[in-house]
């Protein structure tokens, strides 16, 4: 499995003002999308998610995004070295993602960005 690049995962009350700091912070422009009523910017290494606080509850359990080649290697992967899928693989606006717990409870997403 190859790792491409990690995103920290930021949890902000109002997207709209926190877009401006880290586009600046980053030198990048936000690419937006909703997923399941969550407002979410992906800036840099930064993915700022805001929306209702019962789906946020559930996004502050994931510690990071994993960008991997492809997510059905992945999935191998992790299953072979004992890692519980929790949900996907699936298709999402940029690609397919995954949920996974570690061994040690750790809970980590992973997404390519194939079709």
């Amino acid at each position: 499995m190859e790792i491409l690049g990690a995103s920290l995962r930021i949890c902000v009350d109002d997207i709209e003002t926190a877009v401006p700091f880290y586009e600046r912070l980053a030198g990048g422009r936000a690419q937006r999308f909703e997923r399941g009523g969550v407002q979410v910017a992906a800036i840099g290494s930064f993915l700022l998610m805001s929306g209702p606080e019962e789906e946020l509850e559930i996004l502050r359990k994931v510690a990071a995004t994993i960008a991997v080649k492809d997510v059905e290697e992945a999935h191998g992967l992790l299953t072979e070295l004992g890692a519980r899928i929790l949900a996907g693989p699936v298709p999402t606006p940029g690609g397919r993602n995954l949920l996974a717990m570690h061994p040690d409870g750790s809970v980590f997403e992973y997404v390519d960005q194939r079709t």
